[in-house]
């Protein structure tokens, strides 16, 4: 029998994968998934294509079972917030672009069970982070 802990991280790798395939739907290049270091772990690290040339995008998935856990951003409190801005600026140095990066941002994909076998995925682009 699996544990909670268990089941909870099967149900997290999964939406990572929607996630991933949903944002590779909308043109995006995935550039990294699970990007460790010792900050933490950013889930999605893609480009966005634009008009204006490419957005470097740092997203966060949350996976839901249902809908009394709470909005995905409310789960991004300010020390969450904190991580997500060092993993990005750990990201971008070893990446060493010299400042030639593109516009950045944070989005959370919000993945949910839509009351049948099927699960949808919601971006919220653009979310705050603590400066």
């Amino acid at each position: 029998m699996k544990s909670d802990v268990e089941n909870l991280k099967r149900v997290g790798a999964e939406g990572e994968l929607l996630a991933r395939a949903h944002v590779e739907r909308l043109g995006w290049s995935v550039i990294a998934s699970n990007f460790r270091c010792p900050a933490g772990e950013m889930d999605i690290i893609a480009e966005e294509p634009t008009d204006h040339g490419p957005i470097l995008v740092f997203v966060e998935v949350k996976t839901r079972r249902g809908r009394g856990h709470g909005s995905p951003i409310e789960s991004v409190n300010a020390r969450k917030s904190e991580r997500l801005r060092a993993i990005a600026l750990t990201f971008l140095a070893a990446r060493g672009a010299g400042g030639d990066e593109p516009a950045c941002r944070f989005d959370i994909a919000e993945v949910r069970p839509d009351g049948s076998d099927r699960w949808t995925v919601r971006l919220h682009t653009g979310i705050q982070t603590a400066e």
